[in-house]
């Protein structure tokens, strides 16, 4: 979906397939036919983006067969659908039974991520629509933090380094501009917006490039309790480039402590995926709600059943859970999402005079993951909430000022 910006700008709107998760390239094809074409039919367009997520076999098989891409492109193009914007975090196994720790890896140390990356941007480059001359991929913010040392960190700087000179010889072959935006997320060696500044700002300085910088997930943005205001000011002043950004809502209990929300919380914590989870720290009794995001200021679980599980956070104050929520459902009380942080985010991503980006996603891949009795029983029940949540994502848009475009 496009919008026009009121400075004659196009803002693009997509959601990300890694909800539909395949590994090889006719699974991709059988996503685009099952999936994709569905929910762009029950919105009405005769255009719907994608972020595409290809895995390691798939994004392989199209690199090493010209013709596969350009059936790949063909097909999107029959079914209505177009790209901008690539899902590069998962490399592989995102649909299986457990991935948790998984998803991390490989990181930004090993130069199979270099490799994978790589080839994302090329295939991107190719599978841009041929009116958008700007792509974006996101990635995973760097790395976990365990084992996270100076020396992985100048690994990684370097890795960082040489891709930003790819992408630029990349546009002097194809005309077409790919920017890579790092993710932060709870957990990881860059966490938080401000983590990246430093690592990002290093590669730019080195490389003379602008080409690398952050993906605004508003799900993790929210589960760090950042402040959307506090966060793109900074950005804004260390001149970090936001290509995109996931429109997402975590899990927010306002009351941990209280019986009845323990219990709807154990209702989320599954096997699957980690669901990091953060608390802030009080001071004097007080939250510190209102001051400037610190990590010093936040306790912390790698996943909500080790929260649960009772002594690893304080519960006199607010929880909230890295659980992609959907949209337009929020979880029934005594838990809420944090939709809000989303609103907020995004009225200053996109609601001012200039957009600071021009690629949005949503990004609810955990729909199979939610307590059995709120999850989609079959396709259609899926492709009728994901259009439900593109329906709400396309409203705020246009309540900010954005018009929808054929």
């Amino acid at each position: 979906m496009r919008f026009r910006h009121p400075d004659g700008s196009t803002v693009h709107l997509s959601y990300c397939t890694n909800v539909h998760p395949a590994e090889t390239l006719a699974g991709v094809r059988d996503q685009l036919r099952d999936h994709c074409e569905p929910v762009r039919r029950r919105l009405g367009r005769d255009r719907l983006g994608i972020g595409l997520w290809l895995a390691r076999d798939a994004a392989r098989a199209l690199t090493t067969d010209p013709s596969a891409l350009r059936g790949l492109r063909a097909e999107l193009d029959r079914r209505g659908l177009e790209v901008v914007t690539l899902n590069g975090f998962p490399y592989e196994g995102f649909g299986a039974d457990e991935v948790k720790y998984r998803v991390y890896r490989p990181d930004w140390t090993d130069p199979e991520r270099l490799a994978h990356t790589t080839d994302l941007a090329r295939l991107l480059a190719a599978l841009l629509p041929d009116d958008v001359r700007q792509g974006s991929v996101s990635t995973l913010p760097l790395a976990w933090r365990t084992a996270f040392d100076a020396t992985a960190a100048r690994q990684a700087h370097t890795a960082l380094t040489t891709l930003a000179g790819r992408l630029d010889a990349l546009e002097e072959l194809t005309g077409k501009s790919v920017l890579i935006a790092l993710e932060p997320e709870p957990g990881c060696a860059v966490e938080t917006t401000s983590d990246a500044i430093g690592p990002l700002a290093a590669v730019a300085s080195e490389s003379g490039s602008h080409r690398i910088g952050i993906c605004v997930d508003t799900c993790h943005l929210a589960t760090s309790f950042e402040d959307p205001r506090t966060a793109l000011a900074a950005l804004a002043q260390a001149r970090i480039p936001i290509p995109k950004a996931q429109l997402s809502a975590a899990l927010h209990a306002e009351h941990p402590h209280l019986p009845e929300v323990r219990a709807a919380l154990a209702a989320f914590a599954e096997p699957r995926f980690l669901h990091q989870t953060r608390a802030l720290r009080t001071a004097h009794g007080r939250s510190g709600a209102g001051d400037s995001w610190s990590a010093a200021r936040l306790h912390g679980t790698d996943d909500l059943g080790e929260a649960l599980a009772g002594g690893a956070l304080p519960d006199t104050t607010p929880w909230r859970a890295h659980f992609h929520v959907p949209l337009h459902a929020p979880p029934a009380p005594p838990l809420t999402s944090t939709l809000p942080v989303l609103q907020d985010a995004l009225t200053r991503l996109v609601g001012g005079p200039v957009p600071r980006t021009h690629h949005l996603e949503v990004e609810t891949y955990t729909w199979q993951a939610l307590p059995p009795e709120l999850r989609p029983r079959n396709r259609a029940q899926l492709a009728d909430g994901i259009a439900a949540e593109l329906t709400l994502a396309r409203d705020l848009l246009t309540d900010l000022g954005l018009k929808e475009l054929p």
